[in-house]
This record gives C-alpha cells, sequence and structure tokens, in this order.
C-alpha cells in the first residue's frame, strides 16, 4: 500500500468525540465473524486493538480470499452508510479485537440532524473509500499488469 489508511483521528476533534460518544465497546476473538456478505449492515466499528480481515467469497473456495488487513484506528464496515445498506464484504478478527461499535441507524440519523457532523463523517468514510480502491487497484496491478508494460 503506498500509504496509511485515514483512521479515525482524520476525522476532526469536535465530531470525533461526537461520533465516540455513541460508541459500544465490544470485542470479537479470534476467528469470529465480524459480518458476512449479503447481510444487513446495520452497525460499523472502529479498531481500537487487534486485526480484522476484510474478506470475499470465492465461488468453489472453502475460505474468503483476504481483501485486506485493518488495524487500530481503522473503519470496518462502510455497507452502513450507503443503501441498500447491505454488506459488500465480510470481516473475520484475525486476533483479539477490540472495537468501538455504532448503531449504522442512529449515526445516520444524527448525520442528519447535524449537518456539520455528517459532512465530516461523510468525508471521512469517503477517504476512507478511497484509499482502499487504490490499494485494491495497486494489488491488481501487482498481481496482473505486465512487468516492464509501463502501467501503473
Amino acid at each position: 500500500m503506498s500509504s496509511t489508511a485515514p483512521r479515525i483521528n482524520a476525522l476532526p476533534a469536535p465530531h470525533r468525540e461526537r461520533l465516540l460518544a455513541l460508541a459500544e465497546e465490544v470485542s470479537f476473538e479470534p476467528g469470529e465473524r465480524v459480518f458476512d456478505e449479503h447481510r444487513p449492515a446495520d452497525r460499523f466499528w472502529v479498531v481500537r486493538t487487534g486485526a480484522v480481515n476484510l474478506d470475499s467469497r470465492v465461488p468453489g473456495s472453502r475460505r474468503p480470499a483476504v481483501i485486506e488487513m485493518l488495524g487500530h484506528g481503522e473503519l470496518v464496515g462502510l455497507s452502513w452508510l450507503f443503501p441498500p445498506y447491505e454488506w459488500e464484504l465480510g470481516a473475520e478478527a484475525m486476533s483479539l479485537v477490540r472495537a468501538y461499535e455504532f448503531d449504522a441507524a442512529v449515526v445516520r440519523t444524527l448525520c442528519e440532524a447535524e449537518p456539520p457532523f455528517g459532512l465530516a463523517l461523510t468525508q471521512w468514510v469517503g477517504q476512507v473509500l478511497s484509499h482502499r480502491l487504490q490499494a485494491t487497484r495497486e494489488r491488481l496491478l501487482d498481481m496482473y499488469a505486465p512487468h516492464g508494460s509501463g502501467v501503473l
């Protein structure tokens, strides 16, 4: 990856504090599924400690393919913000994970009620999404671009 993913500290302090006031502290054991593809995206998390793999089911394979590993301060789950609020990937704890958990409906309601908060949160999620798309693009190019092709 070319750069560090935007962590929760990328949110301006007043908005970060507002969001964290809604948090519930949770934990996941190693190997525990955080969420699965095509299920309702009604929550999201920010990792405090540990590591979570984002993954995708591959037809004919017993194990999902790992897309990215997330750690301290990183956002786990993006689909909660975008209709139809259904997970596009899955996630699994790779170690003991302690995280802040957020009720997606409550946060979306707050975003509507407090536009400056909503804008800041949406911009942060957009930065995370952009970073993940760029990281995926780089991995795909590493895997599939012909060496010496000049393709970046």
